[in-house]
């Protein structure tokens, strides 16, 4: 076979120079606004606890008061599933890993909380709570003992508040400086944002506590959380919330949104107020689309309805934050709220059952697209991202193993990332045996 002829084409290089030059801005303002999610773990759920009585032990008392609530209400694997409906096959490795959980890391995000949760308090004892706060979230990072991710929600920037709220940031961020320093899994929440100003405003402090303590430009990161109508849709009828995101300046890291304000803004009566609201979902696919590409992650709300009292009453309610849990999950909501150690249970449940039950699917059709297997289900580039970006959450929570998830896609961990970033090449190298 001879030399194999160039096909003719109509474009030279100065048109086709001419077109790149056009979009160069264009290239860069993707690149800039959209880079992507970050790759790091995502917690499966915030767990926050009023500033006045976290203590160096919260983490471990939550794991207790879980394994307690397990222990009494559901004692083994069949009666967990039975009060869940479990399927049979998932009662004994849900019900294990759960157990294995609560002992081992029962909260993955803890949020010590100066705003709703936060007691009336003098301005003097606000001060000491978020002084011994820092000091406990060093010591718990110094000796190992601390949620993967910790750090405080200040109170928001009105007015009324904004000064107590900044002066509490200060407090809490010197005292982790001089106890040695900002641990990696800090995480601050800006909550009730209206106005991209007030975001803003949150920029500022960051960058005056960064060059006055020769941090490097953007180490500081926070999640905004979207508790009024305003961060949905401004009086000029644009999308608050996408304004939101530009103007944190590239230290946006999440949207959380915050069921019950939310829902009272619009006027949803107490009895109705829920994450599965029509107005909640609403809310929830504005921040998704408007998130989108940029790293900022999506968090969903939480459920006031407590499992407490007899087993009758705590099954129900575990019921119900089961559902709401697995809804979100469907939905792409990877994370929510908590707000008591009954909850942890059921939401390592849904948690694990969710990415068991889809693990040998999404394992067999990544395999198949790797190697271009075919297959019943024909999968596309993005597909396989989010593939490989679900075996990854699975893995990062505990509810799959490293190497189940590589004897059934073939791919080990850093194959499974080669996928999740669309500006990197040929995953299938990273195969194991490719």
């Amino acid at each position: 076979m001879g030399p194999r002829k160039q096909p003719a084409t109509t474009f030279d290089k100065a048109v086709t120079s001419a077109v790149g030059a056009a979009l160069a801005s264009v290239d860069a303002e993707l690149a800039r606004r959209y880079p992507g999610d970050p790759g790091t773990r995502q917690p499966v759920h915030t767990v926050y606890v009023p500033g006045e009585t976290f203590t160096a032990d919260t983490v471990r008392t939550w794991g207790d008061r879980a394994l307690a609530a397990l222990d009494e209400h559901a004692p083994d694997a069949a009666s967990f599933a039975a009060a869940l409906d479990l399927p049979d096959h998932l009662a004994e490795p849900v019900h294990g890993r759960v157990r294995a959980k609560l002992e081992r890391e029962p909260i993955e995000d803890l949020r010590i909380d100066f705003e709703d949760g936060y007691g009336g308090r003098t301005d003097e004892e606000e001060d000491a709570d978020a002084a011994r706060a820092a000091l406990l979230v060093a010591e718990a990072y110094a000796n190992g003992t601390a949620a993967p991710y910790t750090g405080i929600r200040t109170k928001c920037m009105e007015a009324a508040v904004r000064d107590r709220g900044v002066r509490t940031l200060d407090v809490f961020l010197t005292g982790l400086v001089e106890h040695g320093g900002l641990p990696d899994g800090l995480v601050l929440t800006l909550p009730k944002v209206s106005y991209p100003e007030q975001v803003t405003a949150m920029v500022r402090l960051l960058e005056a506590f960064e060059e006055a303590h020769g941090l490097d430009a953007g180490r500081i990161g926070f999640e905004i959380q979207i508790e009024t109508s305003q961060a949905i849709l401004a009086s000029d009828g644009t999308a608050t919330v996408a304004r939101l995101i530009r103007a944190a300046e590239g230290r946006a890291t999440g949207l959380h949104y915050g069921t019950f304000d939310y829902s009272a803004c619009l006027g949803v009566s107490a009895a109705h107020q829920a994450s599965d609201h029509p107005a909640a979902d609403h809310a929830k696919a504005v921040m998704q689309v408007a998130a989108a590409g940029t790293g900022v992650r999506v968090s969903d709300g939480s459920t006031n309805v407590l499992p407490v009292g007899p087993t009758a009453r705590v099954h129900e309610a575990w019921r119900l934050h089961y559902g709401l849990t697995r809804r979100a999950l469907a939905r792409a909501y990877y994370q929510g709220w908590d707000m008591h150690p009954g909850h942890i249970p059921t939401r390592y449940a849904a948690v694990f059952a969710f990415y068991r039950e889809g693990l040998d699917k999404a394992a067999a059709r990544l395999a198949a697209y790797a190697s271009r297997a075919g297959g019943d289900v024909m999968d596309e580039p993005a597909t396989a991202k989010a593939l490989s970006g679900f075996l990854l959450r699975g893995l990062d929570c505990g509810a799959l193993d490293l190497d189940e998830v590589t004897g059934l896609s073939g791919f080990d961990r850093a194959g499974l990332e080669a996928f999740t970033s669309p500006r990197r090449t040929a995953p299938t190298e990273a195969r194991l045996g490719g």
